[in-house]
């Protein structure tokens, strides 16, 4: 016994990590899978969910070493992002805190079907979408245009001076909600910037990155001070992300993204019974 929990039950809670860190490089919900995976084994919702906070938050790092090509040029963007992210996540980790434990228990079931509704909907892969009939384009004008240049202009990200006044009010809440929870937290940064027209997917994808690190790395310091962290199992819950993220890609290469989207909504709308059951 570690800390309460049997070798089995650690080695459980791993490899949901695995499959949170694989959900989270598929379809963008890990926590759809490593917090009812944390409740399971008896923890507490607002200490799970605390616990889960800490143990996906090496994910985000690796998304932000990964995609500094991408960052490259928005130094004041990307610093901007990232303290209101800090900034975002301290407030949610205290909403969660200081709110009584009831609040969270009864919002959770609501947080995890709009995460899962998220997911349906698919903006991500809408965007993902639409940059890629935009390039197509691109290359279809330059291929038929004799003076076109042989290299492509990099597509760049508009000026922060030209952002309009709503971006970064969204920008905070994304932050504040993954801070409180987080689940589909990426997904709706992506939606924000892409409906403010900050730039090509592939760039603003990296900016959702910072913003959501920048939250949950400054929730899980908020977390750790106040005790509220189940660290077997938030230990565990990490190295297991990171074998999940690690594996994701070569796994992901062989399922069509639609099943597995289906597969995550449906266990989100399975879930969010089950715990709405149990709350209401």
């Amino acid at each position: 016994m570690i800390a309460g929990f049997s070798i089995t039950s650690l080695l459980l809670i791993l490899l949901a990590g695995i499959g949170a860190g694989f959900v989270g490089y598929a379809v963008g919900a890990s926590s759809l899978v490593s917090y009812p995976a944390l409740l399971a084994f008896g923890i507490p919702p607002v200490l799970a969910n605390a616990s889960n906070t800490v143990g996906v938050v090496g994910t985000g790092i690796g998304g932000v070493m990964g995609a500094r090509k991408e960052l490259k040029g928005q130094a004041v963007r990307s610093i901007t992002y990232v303290v209101i992210g800090a900034f975002g996540g301290v407030a949610g980790a205290f909403l969660l805190l200081k709110l009584d434990p009831s609040v969270f228990e009864f919002a959770a079931p609501v947080l995890i079907l709009l995460s899962s509704l998220i997911i349906a909907i698919n903006p991500r892969g809408r965007m993902q979408a639409k940059q890629a009939a935009a390039d197509a384009t691109a290359q279809l004008k330059r291929a038929t245009t004799p003076t076109a240049p042989h290299r492509p202009p990099e597509q760049l990200v508009q000026p922060m001076s030209q952002d309009s006044w709503w971006v970064w009010l969204g920008v905070a809440a994304v932050a504040i909600y993954s801070g409180y929870f987080g689940a589909g937290a990426g997904t709706l940064a992506l939606a924000v910037l892409d409906a403010a027209k900050i730039g090509p997917f592939h760039k603003i994808n990296a900016l959702k990155t910072l913003i959501g690190t920048g939250a949950n790395i400054s929730a899980s310091v908020v977390f750790i001070i106040q005790g509220a962290v189940d660290w077997p199992a938030a230990i565990m819950l990490c190295i297991g992300c990171f074998i999940g993220g690690y594996i994701a890609l070569s796994i992901t290469r062989k399922i069509p993204a639609n099943i597995m989207r289906a597969a995550a909504v449906i266990a989100g709308i399975i879930l969010t019974i089950d715990l709405g059951l149990k709350t209401y």
